[in-house]
């Protein structure tokens, strides 16, 4: 299964948001058309049952910049399939403080309308990239909505504000949510960007909120960017020095996927507890956490 989020650049914020948001949903329906004995939409938890070797295709939205600021207009990308919804990357938007924000707001007043929307409608939240008082105001806000931090670390394992805190990671645990060990420098340790020190943080998160609580979300897309012929990804909070395409020694991309199961396995991980980190975790929060049609 492949989550496919909306993302907006940062040269599209303020304009154009919403028009790119639209041409990114519909070239997921277009790899929806195009290819349809490889890939299946994934829209409620039965679709998971009907795989048969083709890839689970959903849609996602990576901050909610494409709504400018009208909360209502999630229903349009709930009907074009958008099923799990993180307010916002890193930066300040009508709806809530990303991590990157100095001041570490919270939700604002359309914030609030529009989790309570998603709610509704059954979405998923993930809470990656999203400012402390974010997360805790939607934890505090939806009671009773599924949660998750698709990528992202541990903060006591590498000290940056994309990782979580240890209050974070177990208030996460206690609503039932996964974390994605995140693959990148910037999360892992970026003095020492290698598969030890990534497993260090599933070790971590293991220990601290337990097995069912912990997968992988790698974060792959600065690798495919520079694959693509791209330049450099804009992001303030590399530190000083790293090209914003730097990758995990060993691990440049899903194709060596082999070598962090390796890792793992090394570190003890096999049978259902390698199974759960690979895969188990997260199907079984999609399975809980969508639409039952």
């Amino acid at each position: 299964m492949q989550v496919c989020p909306t993302f907006i650049p940062l040269e599209h914020l303020h304009e154009g948001a919403l028009h790119r948001g639209l041409l990114q949903a519909a070239a997921f329906h277009r790899a929806l058309r195009d290819c349809p004995e490889r890939t299946v939409w994934v829209r409620g938890g039965g679709d998971l049952d009907r795989l048969d070797g083709r890839v689970g295709l959903m849609l996602s939205m990576e901050g909610a910049e494409p709504l400018g600021w009208d909360p209502g207009l999630i229903d349009a990308f709930w009907e074009l399939g958008v099923r799990m919804v993180s307010l916002t990357w890193n930066r300040r938007n009508a709806f809530a403080d990303g991590l990157g924000e100095p001041e570490g707001g919270g939700l604002s007043r359309l914030g609030e309308q529009l989790v309570d929307r998603l709610a509704a409608l059954g979405a998923m939240l993930d809470l990656a990239h999203a400012s402390e008082r974010t997360f805790f105001d939607v934890l505090d806000r939806a009671p009773q909505a599924t949660i998750l931090v698709s990528h992202a670390g541990c903060r006591s394992v590498c000290w940056t504000p994309r990782n979580l805190s240890d209050e974070q990671l177990r208030a996460l645990a206690e609503r039932g949510g996964v974390l994605g060990i995140m693959a990148l420098p910037l999360t892992v340790d970026p003095d020492a960007p290698t598969l030890d020190r990534l497993i260090d943080h599933v070790d971590y998160a293991v220990e601290l909120i337990g097995i069912d609580h912990v997968g992988l979300g790698a974060d792959f897309i600065r690798q495919v960017h520079r694959a693509l012929g791209g330049g450099p990804i804009h992001d303030a909070l590399l530190p000083p020095g790293m090209q914003s395409d730097a990758c995990i020694e060993e691990l440049e991309g899903p194709r060596d996927y082999p070598n962090l199961v390796a890792a793992l396995v090394r570190r003890g991980y096999e049978g259902e507890r390698l199974d759960a980190i690979l895969a188990g975790n997260f199907l079984r929060l999609f399975r809980n956490g969508l639409p039952a049609a």
